[in-house]
C-alpha cells in the first residue's frame, strides 16, 4: 500500500481508523513526493523532532519510491487521461498516482480526486 501524505499525518497522529488500514497493510511505499510534502509540514511544528524521529523509524520499515522514467511515462498518459474530463488534479498528486499506476499498489488517501484515475485503487479510512 502506497501512503499519501494526509494518511502518512492520520498514521502518525495515531488515528484510530487509519492505523487500522496501516497495520492491515501487508507492505508500506512511500512515495519520495509524500517524503517532501510531510517533512515541509512538520517544520513548524511544535511536535517536530517526535514527528521526524518516527519518520526515520517508518523509512526503515517501508520501501520509498522515487521517481524514473517509467514513472514519468504514466504522469504524461494519467494527465491526458484527466484532460478532456476537465478534472485536473494537484501536479503532486499526478505524480503519487503515477507510482500507484507504475508498481500496481492501492493508495491509502481521503483525496477523492484519485477516484478519477483509472487503474488506481483509492482506500479510505
Amino acid at each position: 500500500m502506497i501512503l499519501d501524505t494526509n494518511a502518512l499525518s492520520a498514521v502518525a497522529d495515531d488515528e484510530l481508523s487509519a492505523v487500522k488500514v496501516f497495520k492491515s497493510a501487508n507492505s508500506i511505499a512511500l512515495p519520495v513526493i509524500v517524503l517532501g510534502e510531510y517533512r515541509f509540514g512538520i517544520l513548524g511544528s511544535r511536535r517536530r523532532a517526535d514527528y521526524e524521529k518516527w519518520l526515520r523509524d517508518l523509512i526503515s520499515l517501508a520501501r520509498v519510491l522515487e521517481i524514473d522514467e517509467q514513472t514519468s511515462e504514466h504522469y504524461a498518459r494519467i494527465r491526458m487521461e484527466l484532460k478532456p474530463g476537465g478534472h485536473p488534479i494537484p501536479s503532486n498528486d499526478l505524480w503519487i498516482a503515477a507510482l500507484c499506476r507504475q508498481h500496481a499498489l492501492p493508495l491509502l488517501s481521503r483525496d477523492r480526486h484519485f477516484d478519477w484515475v483509472h487503474d488506481l485503487q483509492r482506500m479510505d479510512w
